[in-house]
């Protein structure tokens, strides 16, 4: 493995920046100072003039892996999280088969350590009836269990009261849940369908994945965590209302925290006009000013980690009717250029982008020797040109479905290396796959 120089970059850590250039030897961070020329290294990138942060860590992604991968796998999906500055991700179990079982969920880390540029983890998927796997589950080397307490593939939805009491009074680590209530978006669905047959527009995605629907589940896990003391994290947040539930505060000592996507934040329902099913996703993108008060919560603290949900599916597949058009949107090569904009909008500073994509995401998973640009610390870094505009196209697209919801949109900034576990693995527009990421370690 190449030692690497980083000099003059403009170092964005733990709520501070600073010029200064940041030494890696043997995959970790050897030294950050003002001054480590002179040493002898493999590789100096220049980074004056460009902005340094420790890497993305995604707490929330679908790589496809088992099952749909005509839409993408783990060594696309993973490239195109390294193009775009995310280091590490974690990977959710609505594959098929389902990572429901311990050794299904070993398989998937067999898989990724052949393929996956980035570093990687992946949950064990709840159902009704393997709470015995989840009590079976590693801490240490697992990041989650994921629960989906709403309209889910297969047996994936788990609704029975008492599997769900038992999940959350039994689980060795920490739950994450997809909150949106199945009965609720049944009736609208037949609402909607009485008027409109089965040619609902999709702009009444939002009306129909409702606020009611996301609050009368999110609001359900907050209490079962609180009644059984369990470590709870409720995924994509999407409307006002639910913010409520979740404290404003730093994350130490949370038990119960929140997350917001990247896709939340950026768009509005009056985007559906003219992206349509390309935006579809669950839960929906619902009101300009619900996305204000998600970004305001992600200021003030309520909102703990920002992600993405990336969920490739095809253009064909988009192209479909309403109900048979699959949600979920390609994000996670944007996703970091995404949250830029908003730095140049003065809506979010360059500390807090830090802190809610990689500094909070380390603290709330306890990960090991991840997300601070510390010394000792395994070298996951992104370095971005905050001033060279970036054009998302076809050409430039690297997951495998081929296309974003950003398509002709010109970024103000760029991502110009991206360095996994202190290799190289993208600069300059190309990716260097000769180093696949590692599997990420937890303190528990």
């Amino acid at each position: 493995m190449k030692s690497i120089l980083i000099t003059n970059a403009a170092i964005v850590n733990e709520g501070q920046i600073r010029s200064g250039d940041v030494l890696i030897k043997r995959g970790k961070i050897e030294a950050v100072g003002g001054d480590l020329g002179g040493r002898p290294v493999d590789l100096v990138i220049e980074g004056a003039g460009k902005t340094l942060l420790p890497g993305l860590i995604d707490d929330q992604v679908h790589f496809r892996e088992p099952g749909y991968t005509h839409k993408g796998d783990i060594r696309t999906e993973s490239r195109a999280a390294v193009a775009g500055g995310t280091t590490s991700f974690m990977e959710m179990p609505n594959t098929n088969p389902q990572t429901v079982t311990n050794s299904l969920l070993e398989a998937k880390f067999q898989r990724a350590a052949e393929t996956s540029l980035a570093n990687f983890s992946f949950y064990l998927g709840a159902t009704n009836d393997n709470v015995e796997e989840i009590k079976r589950v590693d801490p240490v080397n697992v990041c989650g269990v994921k629960v989906f307490m709403g309209a889910s593939t297969g047996n994936m939805l788990v609704d029975n009261p008492e599997t769900l009491e038992t999940i959350f009074a039994s689980s060795p680590l920490l739950i994450a849940t997809h909150c949106e209530d199945t009965a609720t978006i049944k009736a609208n669905e037949q609402l909607f369908r009485a008027q409109y047959g089965e040619e609902v527009p999709v702009r009444f995605h939002p009306a129909i994945r409702s606020e009611e629907a996301c609050y009368r589940s999110s609001s359900l896990a907050v209490a079962l965590a609180r009644k059984h003391g369990a470590r709870l994290h409720v995924l994509h947040i999407s409307t006002a209302r639910e913010l409520a539930l979740f404290p404003p505060g730093p994350i130490a000592g949370k038990h119960i925290t929140a997350e917001a996507c990247v896709h939340h934040l950026f768009f509005a329902e009056e985007d559906y006009q003219t992206q349509g099913a390309g935006i579809k996703c669950n839960p929906a993108i619902k009101s300009a000013a619900d996305r204000a008060a998600l970004q305001q919560a992600v200021r003030e603290d309520r909102i703990d980690v920002i992600a993405t949900d990336h969920a490739p599916h095809t253009r064909e597949e988009k192209a479909q009717l309403y109900f048979q058009a699959p949600s979920g949107l390609p994000l996670i090569q944007h996703a970091l250029l995404s949250l830029l904009e908003h730095y140049h909008r003065g809506i979010f500073s360059l500390e807090l982008i830090a802190e809610k994509t990689s500094h909070a995401v380390a603290e709330l998973y306890q990960i090991d020797g991840r997300g601070y640009i510390r010394e000792g610390y395994w070298a996951d870094l992104v370095l971005v040109d905050l001033n060279r505009p970036f054009t998302v196209g076809p050409e430039n697209v690297l997951s495998k479905c081929g296309w974003s919801p950003f398509d002709g949109y010109t970024f103000r900034s760029t991502v110009d290396a991206t360095i996994v576990s202190g290799h190289l693995a993208y600069h300059n527009g190309r990716l260097n796959p000769v180093e696949n990421g590692k599997r990420l370690r937890f303190l528990r």
